[in-house]
C-alpha cells in the first residue's frame, strides 16, 4: 500500500493515548501501514540478559502506530494538514492542502525560491504601474513646443552673506 508519510517527517497523533503529541517519524512500515514515531507509544518490554556482561531488565521502547492515526504537520504554515500530489518539474510531489507548498525536502527549496521570485515580480508591476500613474500626461501641443523649442533650465544661486558677530566681549579698564 502506497503511503503519504516518509522517514523524517514531522507529524501530530490525532487519536489514542498519545493525542496532540508531535514527533518525527523514524520509520515507516507500509506493509503493515504504520509509523514509528519519536516519543509516542513507547513500551516497556522485559529483557533477559543473553551473555554475563549484557544486563536484563525493564527497557523503554518505541512501538508502531497506525499511519491513519497521524497526519503530517507542513514544515511552512506548521499546521497539520492532509497531503496532496502534484507535478513538479516532470516530478510527482506530495503538497500541503492548506498553504500548497511542497512537503519533500528537495522541492521545498524550489518553491520558496519561485515563490520569491512571483512576489518580486509582482512589486515591480506594481511599481511601474505606480510611476506610469506619476508621470505627467503629455498632449500634441506640449510635444509640438518642446520639439520645436529646446527648454533651457534658468538656475540661480541663492547665496546670503550676513554680517559676522563678534563674540569677544570689551572689558572696561
Amino acid at each position: 500500500m502506497k503511503m503519504t508519510i516518509k522517514t523524517g517527517d514531522s507529524v501530530l497523533v490525532i487519536t489514542g493515548k498519545d493525542k496532540g503529541k508531535q514527533g518525527k517519524v523514524l520509520e515507516v512500515l507500509p506493509e503493515s501501514n504504520r509509523v514509528v514515531v519519536d516519543g509516542v507509544n513507547v513500551v516497556k518490554r522485559h529483557q533477559k540478559p543473553r551473555s554475563q556482561q549484557d544486563k536484563g531488565g525493564i527497557i523503554s521502547k518505541v512501538a508502531p502506530i497506525d499511519a491513519s492515526n497521524v497526519m503530517v504537520v507542513c514544515p511552512s504554515c506548521g499546521k497539520p494538514s492532509r497531503v496532496a500530489h502534484s507535478e513538479v518539474n516532470g516530478k510527482k510531489v506530495r503538497v500541503c492542502k492548506k498553504c500548497k507548498t511542497s512537503l519533500d525536502r528537495e522541492y521545498v527549496k524550489a518553491s520558496k525560491k519561485e515563490a520569491k521570485k512571483a512576489t518580486e515580480a509582482k512589486a515591480t508591476v506594481k511599481e511601474e504601474v505606480k510611476t506610469q500613474a506619476k508621470a505627467p500626461k503629455t498632449t500634441k501641443t506640449a510635444e509640438k513646443t518642446s520639439a520645436s523649442k529646446p527648454v533651457e533650465k534658468k538656475t540661480t544661486s541663492t547665496t546670503k552673506t550676513t554680517p559676522k558677530k563678534s563674540t569677544s566681549k570689551k572689558t572696561e579698564a
